[in-house]
């Protein structure tokens, strides 16, 4: 989560990483006129990207995908396997809401994804949720996803390797995660409560060392438990 810079104001550290100059632009100014927000660095390209993130140690990246050389399907992967950045989260900043790399993007470890026309108060409201571990994937958009990996991927699993830590009713959980089903839903259809059904997805994620509800989501459909 964000750091406290001295008298007990908690900032969220922010790299920006797009290879468009007016992009960037917008970008810095949304950021720098937020109190909460701090800008730590720019990059054009992911392997600037991932120099800046080992050295400024962001909590979250805004990371464009297309860009040439290294792309920032590759910066994110490199990102999340890195164990000096294990707190980076990454929300990837598409063209259009479904696009190929959004699913790669998941894969690779992205925390969630969001439009470039995202209006800019949705966007910072994004950055903070994300920065408490929280996951930009609404359920609906979690089963259109979940819906293009069954298309996309052969039918053979990669089950998770910590997956036989999960008790019965926690891995059946994340069956309901990996399906797009939110904590609410889960219960009902469980009939159990919703703080019940937040405890439960907690230890899986906990357990799975999943960064958030979206890298839930990819393993629970690799698991072969969707």
């Amino acid at each position: 989560m964000g750091r406290d810079t001295g008298g007990g104001c908690l900032m969220i550290r922010v790299l920006i990483v797009d290879d468009q100059d007016l992009v960037r632009v917008g970008l810095r100014t949304l950021i720098e006129n937020e109190q909460d927000l701090e800008l730590v660095g720019e990059a054009d390209s992911g392997i600037s990207a991932l120099a800046i993130a080992r050295e400024s140690r962001p909590d979250v990246v805004l990371m464009d995908v297309r860009m040439p050389g290294m792309d920032g399907l590759e910066a994110t992967r490199r990102i999340v396997q890195d164990t000096d950045l294990e707190s980076t989260k990454v929300i990837v900043l598409t063209t259009f809401e479904l696009d190929e790399y959004v699913f790669k993007a998941l894969e690779s470890g992205a925390s969630g994804f969001l439009l470039k026309n995202t209006p800019p108060a949705r966007l910072v409201e994004a950055i903070r949720l994300v920065d408490g571990g929280g996951s930009l994937l609404s359920p609906s958009v979690t089963r259109t996803v979940v819906g293009e990996f069954v298309k996309r991927k052969p039918s053979a699993t990669d089950p998770h390797p910590l997956l036989d830590t999960l008790t019965e009713r926690e891995r059946e959980i994340v069956g309901l995660v990996g399906g797009g089903l939110s904590n609410d839903e889960i219960a009902e259809r469980l009939t159990i409560s919703p703080a019940t059904a937040r405890t439960h997805v907690s230890r899986a994620m906990l357990k799975l060392h999943a960064r958030d509800r979206a890298q839930l989501v990819v393993f629970a459909y690799r698991s072969g438990l969707v």
